[in-house]
């Protein structure tokens, strides 16, 4: 079986009773007040929980079982994170990043003895996932979140053109998965490296590394540790051209942790769908995932807002992640079977 989860902060909120009563209750968390919880969430007004001192920092294990223990309570389990520590210095090269590479290795080290086995991390460099419209009317009048490249060439560019190369980042990646891989492997924690998103090789003047299947197999050989692993995000690879399924079955043991997520459109131009409204065979996917004996964390992204929501998350609000929820459960039983 896969092991079903949402994304959440350390937060309580009223997802926590509903995804309870979805049948799930596992959590891929953030830490409150690293750096995708503040990239993604910092905009709509949440601030940073007090911590108990200087030293007591998001990614520390003092911090994280604190973050445990909140969501134990509220009868949830932590099985993954979806966040570090600060990293631009590392995914650049630049002065500084050693002392980063340090706080992913406290982090990791943490994971290791708190019993949480797999993180996440992306090499987005400066910026999260990027997109050009959040309120795109879908079906029945639902939003969702859509990529245009020519709207993003309009925008105001990231870095000076040349400022940053693909082969800086290649570097540097490498660099870091020499660093940290020894520590993970300790740890007994899964590292899946997540697309870049959208996953073209250059936006706003930023390149992208994490973009194609080939990137993927490069990844796979800088470093043969068990810990090196892949984050498939559904919704990334099917703009990468390649059949899902076929991917599935070729990365195999490789991916570490799964993002169910559907697509419409090229990468050029696209928007995100609801679960079973989209270009790819979902079932195929799960089958794929069975065959290959997957087991690890899985979770629904980027869901449409739909009827009575604010929007003020776009890809997050609720009922569209109550609605996957309930339809990857669906396709889990009738793949895997029910468990007893």
């Amino acid at each position: 079986m896969i092991q079903l989860a949402e994304m959440s902060s350390p937060r309580p909120e009223p997802m926590w009773e509903l995804i309870k009563q979805c049948g799930v209750t596992n959590v891929v968390a953030m830490l409150n007040g690293a750096e995708q919880e503040q990239r993604m969430f910092a905009s709509v007004g949440k601030g940073v929980i007090a911590r108990a001192g200087k030293d007591d920092v998001p990614w520390g294990e003092a911090a994280i079982k604190r973050d445990m223990d909140l969501f134990a309570r509220n009868g949830l389990k932590v099985i993954a994170i979806e966040d570090t520590a600060p990293m631009d210095k590392v995914r650049l090269g630049l002065p500084g990043r050693d002392e980063e590479i340090e706080n992913v290795i406290t982090q990791l080290t943490a994971m290791g003895n708190l019993g949480i086995e797999v993180l996440c991390y992306n090499w987005m460099a400066l910026s999260s996932w990027a997109r050009t419209d959040v309120a795109v009317p879908s079906r029945g009048g639902a939003l969702v979140t859509g990529f245009n490249r020519a709207a993003a060439a309009a925008l105001p560019p990231l870095v000076a053109p040349g400022e940053v190369t693909e082969e800086q980042l290649w570097d540097s990646l490498a660099y870091f998965l020499d660093a940290v891989l020894p520590a993970a492997e300790a740890a007994g924690v899964r590292m899946g490296l997540h697309p870049d998103d959208p996953p073209l090789a250059l936006v706003r003047n930023l390149p992208h590394i994490m973009v194609s299947p080939d990137a993927y197999r490069r990844l796979l050989s800088l470093n043969s540790s068990p810990s090196n692993g892949i984050t498939f995000c559904q919704g990334n690879f099917a703009l990468m051209g390649d059949d899902l399924p076929t991917l599935i079955r070729e990365f195999g043991s490789a991916i570490a942790f799964v993002h169910f997520r559907d697509v419409r459109g090229t990468v050029d131009d696209y928007v995100e769908t609801f679960q079973d409204d989209g270009q790819n065979d979902m079932a195929a996917c799960m089958r794929a995932y069975q065959e290959i004996g997957f087991s690890g964390p899985m979770r629904p992204d980027h869901v449409p807002t739909m009827y009575g929501e604010t929007n003020d998350r776009p890809g997050y609000e609720t009922l569209g992640r109550l609605f996957a929820l309930g339809y990857i459960r669906g396709l889990e039983q009738s793949t895997y079977g029910r468990a007893r």
